[in-house]
């Protein structure tokens, strides 16, 4: 025990009180491991034993990220088995995938440097191109495999948005679309149903992306919530047979451009007198009022509002309870915004699969916390909605 109470007066003598907590927490750790992993050779370090049933092969660094900051940790090795303390957890799903795309990236030529301050950024201390294979294929077993799951029960509510990447194809770089879908079922749960990449947003692509839902299982889709893509809308009629919600906020910004500085405050409380209506039928008539208020000094603005009434006001149609929730992309904002702060890390993907990988390695984790959170939507109103669409909205649809 000599040794220990030496280094904790010695810590004692430290300055910073956050230099002295990191200090000790190293210590603390430093020497549960090494009680551990002798308990696991059955011996202490050093000792001649007939009872020993392993033995010490050095150690490997690992930063560890604490509340206190980074603290850098010796893992004990063993020369038969391995060792891994229990409070450090392994790395998560879309670190390694992350790592993953790295690697890849050396393997492809992409440019070392580049890479090299990459792997800087993230904190890596390098890189090895023999794993590159088994890392890959472990990452892409698990997320092919969430990715291609069953769907079961009836989803309502399909949030569907795009966000975009780049990535090398025949030696050129292109932009590719990343879509991404997330549903809510009748027992008001959220879950990731899907991704797909594609270099563009025509119909055909819409419906190849539905259609390889329901080929899962998708079903009971009422309403399909996006922005303004190209081809989706026709896509959601025919494939799935339900209404299209076009984003009420990302509506609202392209209508609000219409409009001088010093007028869009007046402009966007005309058009929320249509939102506050309890109806569909009433926001209908609102909305058709303000367009007509609003014609004789922003025709540009009114002719939108003329074309756009049935799909910003699709989600009056249905329950009050879930109106805030499906009236706008909203509920993918915050996921979308972690899948872009990601592929930024990495610029320039290899190839299409490293897009694949590492956003649907983010997808599946954000899945799994959300089956670890409270019911994302009031069940009032799901089980009541039938294989029909709401009579009032199909009437004006229609």
């Amino acid at each position: 025990m000599a040794k220990p109470s030496i280094a904790l007066s010695e810590l004692l003598e430290k300055g910073a009180d956050s230099d002295l907590l990191r200090e000790m927490i190293q210590h603390i750790v430093q020497r549960v491991m090494e009680m551990d992993v002798e308990n696991i050779c059955a011996a202490s370090y050093g000792e001649r034993s007939p009872e020993r049933q392993n033995s010490r092969n050095g150690y490997r660094e690992r930063l560890w990220e604490t509340r206190a900051g980074s603290v850098n940790v010796k893992i004990p090795k063993l020369r038969t088995g391995s060792y891994f303390p229990p409070f450090l957890e392994p790395r998560r799903t879309a670190e390694k995938a992350l790592a993953a795309v790295i690697q890849e990236a050396y393997v492809q030529g992409v440019s070392t440097r580049s890479v090299d301050e990459l792997v800087k950024a993230m904190g890596m201390t390098g890189i090895s191109k023999s794993q590159v294979s088994r890392l890959c294929v472990e990452i892409d077993e698990r997320v092919n495999a969430f990715l291609d799951r069953p769907i079961e029960g009836d989803w309502p509510y399909l949030w569907i948005d795009a966000t975009y990447v780049k990535s090398r194809e025949a030696g050129r770089i292109v932009s590719k679309a990343v879509i991404i879908a997330v549903a809510v079922n009748t027992e008001g749960t959220r879950e990731v149903l899907g991704m797909a990449v594609n270099p563009s947003e025509a119909e055909t692509f819409w419906s190849d992306f539905l259609r390889s839902l329901t080929r899962r299982g998708l079903r009971g889709v009422k309403l399909v919530i996006s922005d303004a893509h190209e081809g989706l809308k026709a896509a959601a009629a025919k494939v799935l047979g339900a209404s299209w919600q076009r984003c009420k906020v990302h509506f609202l910004r392209n209508a609000l451009a219409h409009a001088g500085k010093g007028q869009r405050q007046m402009v966007l409380a005309a058009i929320n007198t249509a939102f506050a209506q309890d109806s569909f039928d009433s926001a209908i008539a609102q909305w058709r009022v303000v367009a007509d208020q609003l014609r004789p000094k922003f025709a540009k603005l009114s002719e939108l509002m003329d074309g756009a009434e049935v799909d910003v006001l699709a989600y009056m149609g249905f329950p009050k309870a879930h109106r805030t929730q499906i009236h706008s992309t909203n509920p993918l904002e915050r996921l979308n915004a972690e899948v872009k702060r990601r592929t930024d890390v990495v610029g320039i993907f290899p190839n299409a699969a490293a897009v694949t990988r590492l956003v649907g390695a983010l997808l599946l984790e954000q899945n799994d916390e959300w089956q670890l959170q409270r019911r994302y939507m009031q069940l009032e109103g799901l089980q009541a909605l039938s294989n029909n669409q709401p009579a009032r909205l199909s009437a004006v649809v229609n």
